[in-house]
């Protein structure tokens, strides 16, 4: 449950008027939940088809224009770019004087904290780095999810209150990351996320493979369970296989996985080793089991992947 009062939009008689530069996945979700807030949206920019027809979607009536305008418009400009893009555009932005005093200066960036921001707070913004730990599809279901949603907050201390007053008004819960501790943050995210996705649709696919017609339908009783239990019990919660030892099954799982996948082999054998490790440590795999498996760990990564046996 949070423990941040959501604000009523009646106590801030100030509303502000918000941009846009970049309307990929991220940005129009964000500036839709800032005008359920009460703030007004006045600006979109956008360069690809998708990217417009996104902005038209969630921001209706919302002018599309180029970023310069955007923030000649915008009293907060929300900056959702790719993380690559992002030191280019801020600089490009205060170079050619776009950027205005006292203008809030928001991006989205999970790698990235308020000092990537540093040329426009040298032209009077005010920096801020608002992180939402979500994955967006690009629709309105976006604006939905940012219910309860964790947003990495950075930004100078005087400024902290205020950041974490719009991750409020936005319906998420506000978590203080510093500066220097913004990429290992990222990249815990990517870890967990990112590496979810792909993990499951190799299972899918494995699984339609092996003849199943609605591998998701399969799975997602197991996933969800594992998730929970995970998210509950940390690695007290680990089971299978590497778990307990049974080296011969994986063994029969890396055998399988080179005649029919051999693209997982590695995948598998890297989250196995990393795993009896976890289990190791945590005595949840007994040490005079744990040997024979790391044998088998060791060989499957020296086999060739042509599908032939020793």
């Amino acid at each position: 449950m949070s423990t941040f009062p959501k604000p009523d939009p009646k106590d801030r008689p100030a509303r502000l008027t918000v941009g846009v530069v970049g309307a990929g996945r991220v940005g129009p979700a964000l500036a839709a939940a800032l005008q359920l807030a009460g703030h007004r949206p006045v600006a979109v920019s956008g360069v690809s088809d998708t990217s417009r027809r996104r902005a038209a979607l969630l921001l209706p009536d919302v002018p599309l224009v180029s970023p310069a305008q955007v923030l000649e418009r915008a009293d907060l400009v929300l900056l959702t770019v790719p993380d690559d893009a992002l030191p280019g555009l801020v600089e490009g932005l205060a170079e050619t004087g776009a950027v205005r005093p006292g203008q809030l200066l928001v991006h989205t960036s999970g790698r990235y904290g308020a000092r990537v921001l540093e040329p426009a707070l040298r032209a009077g913004a005010l920096p801020l780095a608002l992180h939402p730990a979500m994955t967006f599809t690009g629709t309105p279901v976006d604006v939905q999810r940012l219910a309860g949603c964790s947003f990495g907050v950075t930004a100078p201390e005087e400024l902290r209150l205020a950041a974490e007053a719009l991750v409020i008004e936005m319906g998420g819960e506000p978590e203080w990351i510093a500066e220097e501790s913004r990429p290992l943050y990222h990249a815990a995210l990517a870890l967990g996320a990112n590496h979810l996705v792909t993990l499951v649709a190799e299972s899918m696919d494995l699984l339609r493979s092996a003849g199943v017609e609605a591998p998701d339908r399969m799975l997602g009783p197991l996933l969800g369970a594992a998730l929970d239990n995970a998210l509950r019990s940390g690695d007290a919660a680990l089971t299978g296989p590497v778990a307990r030892g049974d080296a011969g099954t994986v063994a029969a799982h890396v055998a399988e996985l080179r005649k029919h996948a051999p693209q997982t082999v590695a995948g598998y054998l890297a989250m196995a080793r990393a795993t009896a490790d976890r289990a190791l440590a945590h005595g949840l795999l007994k040490p005079e089991l744990a040997e024979d498996l790391l044998g088998v760990l060791a060989d499957g990564a020296t086999l060739p992947d042509d599908g032939s046996d020793r």
